[in-house]
């Protein structure tokens, strides 16, 4: 008689709330044991008085950089009463979850630019924005304290005056008892859990609320190669590289299974 198969592991959603437990609402019914782990905590800025200012001058802007769903939801928590976004400001963003947020705060559809393919990075943003006049035009980049340049040293070395925009921080996380409960049986049983990392920085918290953990036999997807590497170095022995969504999951959890059930028959 054949042992029976090894339950699927639970995966463990690191991104910041509120798009943790939104992502682990979708895998509840897609049927997969998930749970959220943020590894950065966001916090409001002290002083929005610069955000406000940029809202002032959004009708002057060419384009609006938003680096996440995070900085969306902090950027238009400061918008005045019955200001609509103008149509001829370009709204860039970088992956789906920012393009839901800005859809969902009203941007027009036509205002909207991100990537054309599955690449979710600042890269395959400029491949959408590059072939555009920046000469004089003015650009704004939401973020928070901190941030990847590379897309704005693109747009200013084309002729654009940038500026940055603080309009939320982010911390490591301060984690309650039940999430120290979870990273501890998750570095107890590691073939039991798949960890899903959609940023560098979470994993280097993970390594900082952790600093003596062995992390060898831990499985993880990452969104990006230089995510993925980041976690590799930490020191995860499988990291997968793809997009995270429902389905890019349930494949990652089905190909391991099968991976499980081929090693068992041998």
């Amino acid at each position: 008689m054949s042992a029976p198969s090894a339950a699927p592991p639970r995966v463990i959603v690191t991104r910041p709330q509120p798009q943790a437990q939104a992502f682990v609402a979708a895998l509840h019914q897609a049927g997969i044991d998930a749970l959220a782990l943020p590894l950065i905590e966001i916090r409001p800025v002290a002083d929005p008085r610069p955000v406000r200012r940029i809202w002032a001058e959004l009708p002057e802007l060419a384009l609006v950089m938003f680096v996440s769903a995070n900085a969306v939801l902090a950027f238009m928590s400061q918008r005045p009463a019955g200001a609509v976004w103008p149509a001829q400001v370009l709204a860039g963003s970088t992956g789906p979850g920012t393009s839901a947020a800005l859809r969902a705060a009203g941007v027009p559809e036509a205002a909207l630019v991100e990537p054309a393919g599955t690449d979710y990075d600042t890269e395959a943003l400029w491949q959408q924005l590059c072939h555009r006049d920046w000469k004089a035009r003015l650009v704004c980049v939401v973020r928070g304290h901190k941030g990847r340049d590379w897309l704005a040293e693109q747009l200013g070395a084309a002729g654009a005056q940038v500026a940055f925009v603080a309009a939320y921080e982010r911390h490591a996380p301060q984690l309650q008892p039940t999430e120290c409960a979870m990273l501890a049986q998750a570095l107890h049983a590691p073939a039991q859990w798949l960890w899903l990392f959609s940023s560098s920085e979470a994993v280097s918290n993970l390594g900082g609320l952790a600093p003596a953990a062995d992390w060898s036999r831990c499985r993880a997807m990452a969104s990006h190669p230089r995510i993925a590497a980041r976690a590799r170095q930490l020191g995860f022995g499988c990291v997968a590289l793809g997009e995270l969504s429902v389905a890019a999951v349930q494949h990652q959890l089905s190909s391991a299974a099968a991976r499980s059930i081929q090693s068992n028959a041998q």
